[in-house]
């Protein structure tokens, strides 16, 4: 089955580059290197990606000009090597999952799409794109914070809302999937194969940058994760397909910091951290909704005036409600509440999927990372998120901040603040507390 794929391989290349630009009008989606800082799309069938897995799998792409193009490995051989050279059986079990999907395209190929996005917030304004916010414009923002839901069991990847499912991803798409990876992300790629094809065409990511997949099928189940990671069978993907033959699961990409330690609490890291995921949640192919909520001409614009929106932390008043002693107050002027109303446009009916993203191999705080992804989802106007939180001991009290926020109607711009200035204390040595301790210790104690 593989061989005949490979035979097969010029004549499905020839079919996808026909009808590449029919699926979807006026904008190239052919199979091609989306290069970095331009903003695009590749539309693949699942029978091409799996001629392309066949291709990785005997090791039949030249590696010599990845590195230099900054493109993850793509051949199969470092993942075959590491059953030979300090041999770990999670390994054998990714080798496992890769297997069962070449038997299962055997007994029946898919006839589905699957897209892959490079997402840029440009750092020079450029129609009809959103341009790289600054800390100002989070400082400034009226949106409210979306819901905010906590799941305490379960995985994202099994969640049954069509949320956008996060990828804690490498800047490398991937990571050590393809090698001696096996979290997070190493572990989706395993359940879902046809991740493994964006690793063909699309080159690292920078800060401004994000991928989103949609589409992907799933055909393994498994127990475990890292060195317990184990394939336990097949899995049957039920999901509903969208009108473009797609699945709809949304996978997006994000990397964050690598081992940050403290600079994970200045200012310039938080809006590294911030924009990444705004980047990735944002819907960015409708700029008439862009163009009302965020920029014009590279400055704040959500019909908004600045006279209204002096949020930074030194005008934000204390209250000690309910152990809040660092939060801003509850009321809204007249004036204020009509600025919020209208700013409101109609939020995105597809809510984001995520857990500790980046807080794991990568180091991350939690309690910020946390907050960061909410932050991002609202300005994103997503409905909701669906927060995992694993069981670790930091987010034990995430409940009752996030139903004392909500309850306090703050926005974007009152928590974007109080992160700040916790981070800016924080990074000074000013405290060593928590963010949720800090800012509401008679919740947290």
């Amino acid at each position: 089955m593989m061989a005949n794929l490979l035979l097969r391989f010029p004549t499905l290349l020839e079919s996808h580059y026909q009808y590449a630009y029919m699926i979807m009008v006026g904008i190239e989606t052919g199979l091609r290197l989306l290069e970095p800082q331009q903003p695009g799309i590749v539309f693949l069938s699942q029978e091409v990606i799996a001629a392309l897995l066949s291709c990785a799998f005997f090791c039949l792409f030249p590696n010599a000009s990845r590195g230099a193009k900054h493109l993850p490995m793509i051949n199969f051989d470092h993942l075959f090597q590491s059953l030979y050279e300090n041999y770990h059986e999670n390994q054998e079990h990714k080798i496992k999952c890769i297997v069962h999907y070449f038997e299962r395209i055997h007994s029946c190929m898919p006839a589905g799409f699957v897209s892959f996005e490079r997402k840029v917030l440009p750092l020079e304004h450029k129609q009809p794109f959103v341009t790289y916010p600054t800390a100002d414009y989070w400082a400034n923002s009226a949106v409210p914070l979306c819901r905010f839901e906590i799941c305490s069991s379960g995985m994202i990847e099994d969640q049954s809302r069509d949320a956008v499912e996060v990828d804690f991803a490498n800047k490398y798409l991937g990571g050590g999937s393809l090698s001696r990876g096996c979290v997070q992300e190493e572990i989706r790629f395993m359940l879902n194969p046809e991740l493994i094809a964006g690793m063909l065409f699309l080159p690292s990511m920078s800060d401004n940058e994000a991928i989103e997949i949609v589409g992907t099928e799933r055909f393994s189940n498994y127990s475990g994760y890292a060195s317990t990671f184990r394939y336990i069978g097949n899995h049957v993907d039920t999901r509903d397909v969208d009108s473009l033959g797609r699945r709809k699961t949304k996978i997006v990409a994000i990397d964050a910091l690598c081992s940050p330690g403290m600079r994970q609490y200045r200012v310039d890291c938080l809006l590294r951290e911030v924009n990444k995921a705004f980047c990735g949640f944002l819907v960015q192919h409708k700029p008439h909704q862009e163009q009302n909520l965020l920029h014009s001409n590279n400055s704040w614009d959500v019909r908004v005036s600045n006279d209204f929106m002096d949020t930074n932390i030194s005008g934000i008043q204390a209250t000690l409600n309910e152990g809040g002693k660092n939060s801003p107050s509850a009321d809204k002027t007249e004036a204020s509440q009509n600025v919020e109303n209208k700013s409101k446009i109609s939020l995105c009916d597809v809510g984001i999927a995520t857990g500790n993203w980046g807080c794991g191999a990568f180091g991350g705080d939690p309690e910020v990372k946390t907050v960061v992804q909410w932050l991002a989802a609202s300005q994103a106007l997503r409905p909701f998120i669906l927060y995992y939180t694993f069981g670790i001991k930091e987010l034990q009290h995430l409940d009752q901040i996030c139903e004392w926020i909500l309850c306090h109607n703050w926005s974007v711009g009152d928590l974007w603040n109080m992160l700040a200035d916790y981070s800016t204390k924080r990074a000074k040595g000013e405290t060593k507390q928590g963010f949720f301790s800090w800012l509401l210790p008679n919740i947290t104690v």
